[in-house]
């Protein structure tokens, strides 16, 4: 019986050493003090985690695995209650304004009429980027609209087949031509940045209602102070914009530089669809001035050119130094008094 002790005592201390020797480096690596500060255990950090529905997915990105977090229900709130309010009050707004503009107003003529003469007001190149610029932005502001009206106001008409397949290309559609509307900004940036700073020039144009309210026809250079005004518009929205719309089409390669969260990107998306929704009442506008506002304007981006008479009327300054130049084109009638 004493034989048989020995072995299961030397056993019984053989495992004694080996947890001792497990231990000892298990508790050299536990911290010998708690920091009440750190970022783990404050307690706004918990509840925010706490706050989330994450589940598990195969990107590398560990933010595509959260399906629900706080800031979702103020986003679904905007997107499909405030950003409709504002879109509708902006551009039915404008498209009220305009009409009823139009209606006291009129179409703003050629006071002395047409001379016959003109002068070059935009070269093909400008007029090349203007038009190329303005066709993506129509694409991209009709499949725009449709992210936020077109559930409610084509899916009854079309059908849902119909709406599907035509959302699916209004999407590609707002993807690709980006990237041609981005350059097109880009280079009216660079191409007439040098005619749109601020001057004492363009107060008077204000003060005198631009010759569009009223009858004062005040002086202005190449750009007065309504088209600073939208050329500003344009980079600056134009601009914004982009940004916004890459960060929502690269989610996961570009929010890193601002955000740690999914949040940023739907603080992308609401940025996105302001601006959107309020560029595009600005450009109902521009277009109405340059079409049927107007007597003359169009011609300016058409053929590139404008009878003298009207560049007399609208930018006189401008005129003044082109006509030095001896860039007036003659004709068979003389310039009116």
């Amino acid at each position: 019986m004493a034989m048989m002790r020995a072995p299961v005592r030397f056993l019984a201390a053989l495992m004694l050493l080996l947890v001792v020797a497990f231990a000892v480096p298990a508790q050299a690596q536990q911290p010998t003090s708690v920091n009440p500060q750190a970022q783990s255990v404050k307690e706004q950090e918990l509840l925010k985690e706490l706050k989330k529905i994450q589940g598990r997915g195969t990107l590398p990105d560990a933010r595509s695995e959260v399906i629900e977090q706080p800031a979702g229900r103020d986003w679904r709130q905007f997107h499909q209650v405030t950003l409709r309010w504002i879109g509708a009050i902006a551009i039915l707004g404008m498209l009220a304004l305009l009409v009823v503009f139009y209606l006291v107003r009129g179409m703003v003529r050629i006071e002395g009429g047409r001379s016959g003469r003109t002068l070059v007001r935009f070269n093909a190149f400008e007029r090349f980027v203007h038009w190329m610029t303005a066709s993506c932005f129509v694409i991209l502001a009709l499949s725009g609209l449709n992210v936020t009206f077109g559930k409610e106001l084509l899916l009854p008409l079309m059908g849902a087949d119909a709406f599907a397949n035509w959302s699916q290309w209004a999407k590609y559609m707002h993807n690709y031509l980006s990237f041609p509307f981005t350059l097109g900004v880009v280079l009216m940036f660079l191409m007439w940045i040098a005619w749109n700073f601020p001057s004492a020039v363009d107060f008077r144009w204000l003060k005198e209602g631009g010759g569009i309210i009223g009858n004062a026809h005040p002086p202005a250079r190449r750009f007065n102070a309504g088209q600073k005004m939208i050329y500003w518009v344009v980079v600056l929205g134009g601009g914004a914009a982009a940004v916004t719309g890459y960060l929502l089409m690269f989610p996961f390669y570009a929010t890193p530089f601002y955000t740690t969260d999914v949040a940023g990107m739907q603080l992308a998306q609401m940025v996105h669809a302001i601006v959107g929704v309020v560029f595009i009442a600005v450009m109902l506008a521009h277009i109405y001035i340059g079409t049927i506002g107007m007597q003359g304007a169009f011609e300016a981006m058409g053929k590139g050119e404008v009878d003298v008479n009207w560049a007399q009327q609208h930018h006189s300054l401008w005129l003044e130094k082109e006509a030095g130049k001896g860039h007036v084109r003659g004709g068979g009638v003389a310039p009116a008094e």
